[in-house]
């Protein structure tokens, strides 16, 4: 499946959100479709974009053109017939990555024709080929023939002479998510960061209303919740508190004087009077005695923040045994 880049909004999360968007930048992919933009044909990403990018020669015969496009990216979810796949692991046993073996392996096979695969020099792979085999010329005289058609794939079931092949050639098809759809990658903080304030921001549509604030919960006086929020259900909050651009989970029980911002606070979890969250992640049954600050920080489950303790940028969290 691929989908839109997203465009994410200036990171406010300090050292971690600087971290990922580095990261960001080799995230961007080449990836060529067939003109009925049907099957993946090319994909090129991270520091492979950054050299010279090459087509196999192979793949602009059979197609005729090829589309080139660098506003989607791989969204890291594959759907495979379960005996291809097993075919290819038993061929490649040494792949480890989907993303990273399989599917490079499918985009450059799916050209070729079983009769290709017995038969061509292994030059063939760059695409600067010299076939000798007859039946080869006329087998490529014919992909020229059909170049351009949206149903090149359908001609790669049958043998250069015409019969019937014991082995289809793979296929790699793609889905691509509509522009309306609401489709990304959650795989760093600063990512789990960004979709939290998007459900609670641009694409609030992907929640019910009802659930921005929770049922039952307690406020105490002159206590805010500021747009873009979400507050649990059964969660308490004291006295005097501030809460912008947050989401607070299930029953959290919050004191008084207490201030997050731009922060995610998971379920269950304990904060005493005059807190200061920022930029954070808090993780659920954390308790978070009175005083603390904590800035650009993650807070693993479970874990125990003294009073009066001040953290800018550290991931603090229980040490395994």
């Amino acid at each position: 499946m691929l989908c839109s880049i997203p465009v994410s909004g200036p990171s406010e999360s300090g050292s971690s959100g600087g971290k990922d968007k580095a990261k960001k930048l080799g995230r961007y992919n080449i990836i060529g479709l067939d003109p009925s933009k049907q099957f993946l044909l090319h994909i090129a990403t991270g520091a492979e974009i950054e050299k010279d990018a090459r087509i196999s020669k192979r793949i602009l015969h059979a197609v005729g053109q090829m589309e080139m496009r660098s506003d989607l990216m791989d969204a890291h979810m594959y759907a495979f017939k379960r005996s291809v796949l097993q075919e290819v692991l038993d061929v490649k046993d040494t792949f480890q990555s989907l993303k990273e073996d399989v599917l490079p392996y499918l985009v450059r096979s799916q050209l070729k024709s079983e009769a290709l695969l017995n038969r061509t020099p292994q030059g063939e792979e760059n695409g600067n080929e010299k076939v000798s085999s007859q039946n080869n010329q006329a087998f490529i005289s014919r992909i020229l023939a059909n170049a351009s058609t949206p149903s090149f794939h359908g001609i790669y079931s049958k043998n250069p002479d015409g019969s019937s092949s014991t082995r289809k050639t793979h296929k790699c098809c793609v889905y691509i998510a509509s522009s309306s759809s609401y489709c990304v990658r959650l795989n760093s903080i600063q990512a789990f960061m960004d979709i939290n304030r998007d459900v609670t921001g641009d694409a609030d549509h992907l929640l019910s209303p009802n659930n921005i604030i929770g049922p039952s919960p307690k406020l105490g006086t002159k206590t805010t919740v500021g747009p873009n929020c979400r507050l649990g259900e059964g969660s308490e909050m004291g006295d005097k508190c501030q809460v912008k651009r947050s989401i607070i989970g299930r029953h959290c029980r919050i004191g008084s004087h207490v201030k997050v911002v731009n922060s995610v606070v998971m379920n269950h979890v304990t904060i005493g009077d005059g807190c200061i969250i920022q930029g954070s992640v808090i993780c659920s049954n954390v308790q978070l005695q009175e005083r603390v600050e904590l800035k650009d920080c993650q807070v693993g489950a479970g874990f125990v923040v003294t009073a009066g303790s001040e953290y800018k940028a550290e991931s603090l969290a229980k040490k395994e045994k």
